[in-house]
């Protein structure tokens, strides 16, 4: 009798990275794919994270706040009053007041990381244990 071995690959988890900074998101963008093996849409605005969220379908949200157009919050809003929205989401900021922690804790993010206070490598070692 013979026997055949097939390897099955899933395919990259997708995450969407809302980030206006193009630094940080070239960087951030780079390294998920690189080192975590995900594949990553980016958008630069509020209104293109909504649009995005909807062709993409990602796996895990990445979302600052302060955007061009809509702000973090609000599209984290209109997101939860989807029908059928699953993703995670995760906060980077740099609004890092209490205030701002509970308003996003209260619209069900599953972390909030402040930039100023997480490094790019802990951020990464966090999103590929998610």
């Amino acid at each position: 009798m013979e026997y055949r071995c097939y390897a099955i690959t899933m395919p990259p988890k997708k995450i969407l990275l809302v980030e206006d900074d193009l630094f940080l998101s070239s960087l951030l963008k780079n390294r998920l794919q690189r080192e975590g093996g995900f594949e990553v849409s980016l958008a630069r605005s509020g209104d293109e994270a909504l649009t995005l969220s909807e062709s993409f379908k990602p796996d895990l949200i990445m979302l600052d706040i302060i955007l061009p157009g809509k702000s973090g919050f609000e599209v984290l809003e209109e997101m939860r009053s989807r029908p059928g929205f699953k993703a995670p989401v995760i906060i980077i900021s740099n609004l890092g007041q209490s205030a701002d922690m509970e308003r996003a804790g209260a619209l069900g993010i599953k972390d909030y990381f402040v930039k100023a206070k997480t490094s790019i490598d802990e951020l990464i070692e966090k999103i590929k244990t998610m």
